[in-house]
């Protein structure tokens, strides 16, 4: 992996000493990480241990990127689940907590946790010891983050801790969101997006691509089993 000159994502939020981030940072990690994400899950690769210390930042902490595969696993097929417990405790999913199979939508619960932890400064789920822990991921129970943070933002956290994993939107429907359209063309512009994206639609407004906005990025959800 590339060097990152700016540490992980974890250093960066214990260096805010309880200063929240503004949304337009903290929104502009998040789609760059999804992306990355978006680029495994569509390998049908599932990380299992999305946290902020294995999100690697550089170029002044604006370029944010997914890393540690260490326990990454490449599927054989569509059908398969994964029934090995990984991943570190407070980015656990319910169905990893009960020893159930899992799939890619473990991996949007802990993108959930990042994206939690970039709007309040620390751990949605915590506890006294790993039952406590436990019980409160099982029970999706975390304290909402600030009201001043958009109510886009506010639900996207909520349906990202869905309990049931049927419930949780894949990482292209994350990516479809309305609120990061002018973020993901940040990242991806249209003609990347088509190429990169291999179940996207970019849509353009008017014939100039000066004035072209991604209205939509249609993927399938993907809903990929592991073992």
């Amino acid at each position: 992996m590339e060097y990152c000159d700016g540490g992980d994502l974890m250093k960066r939020i214990n260096m805010q000493h309880g200063v929240l981030f503004d949304e337009d940072q903290i929104l502009s990690w998040f789609v760059q990480i999804s992306l990355g994400l978006k680029h495994i899950h569509d390998k049908k690769i599932l990380h299992r241990d999305v946290k902020a210390q294995n999100i690697f930042l550089s170029n002044n902490g604006k370029v944010a990127k997914l890393g540690d595969f260490g326990i990454a696993r490449q599927l054989n097929s569509t059908t398969e689940f994964a029934h090995t417990c990984v991943g570190t405790p407070y980015y656990l999913s319910p169905e990893i907590c009960e020893n159930r199979p899992y799939n890619n939508k473990t991996d949007i619960w802990s993108l959930g946790c990042v994206l939690y932890e970039l709007c309040a400064l620390k751990h949605p789920f915590q506890g006294n010891s790993l039952h406590e822990l436990v019980l409160k991921i099982c029970r999706g129970c975390f304290q909402p983050v600030s009201p001043n943070y958009s109510y886009d933002l506010r639900i996207l956290i909520s349906q990202l801790f869905k309990i049931s994993p049927r419930d949780r939107p894949s990482i292209n429907s994350v990516l479809r969101k309305p609120f990061l359209q002018k973020l993901v063309l940040r990242y991806l512009p249209p003609e990347v997006a088509r190429e990169e994206l291999s179940h996207s639609v970019v849509r353009r407004k008017g014939p100039s691509a000066s004035h072209s906005r991604a209205r939509q990025i249609q993927g399938n959800d993907n809903n990929i089993m592991y073992h």
